[in-house]
């Protein structure tokens, strides 16, 4: 089992920056790709950004390209998403996830394990 505990949200004004971390307990952190998504109210939930186990590579949506940036810390079971040039938009529940063997980076099902979420708002 893997667990995983988000924290870093908040309110933010349109242009401003945030940094969440995902904090992983359980099993080896390394073994895992982590992705991040997100869900707005009414909405599905979204694929963010997602980066392999050992940090090498990384996969954005469109919509994130040039303003969020992924990494991680396998030394100390982090990982982060650092949120830039932040847009009223970007405005949801933000939850990283783990996924342990193959799977679309980009699809949610894929991934074993989930967050909580944390909220993030972002005002105009």
């Amino acid at each position: 089992q893997v667990q995983l505990v988000e924290s870093g949200g908040g309110l933010v004004q349109a242009g401003g920056s945030l940094r969440l971390s995902c904090a992983v307990s359980g099993r080896t952190f390394s073994n895992y790709a982590m992705g991040w998504f997100r869900q707005a109210p009414g909405k599905e939930r979204e694929f963010v950004a997602a980066i392999t186990w050992s940090g090498g590579s990384t996969y954005f949506a469109d919509s994130v390209k040039g303003r969020f940036t992924a990494s991680r810390d396998n030394a100390k079971n982090l990982g982060y998403l650092q949120m830039n040039s932040l847009k009223p938009e970007d405005t949801a529940v933000y939850y990283c996830a783990a996924l342990r063997y193959g799977g679309d980076y980009y699809t949610p099902r894929s991934y074993n394990y989930w967050g909580q979420g944390t909220q993030v708002t972002v005002s105009s």
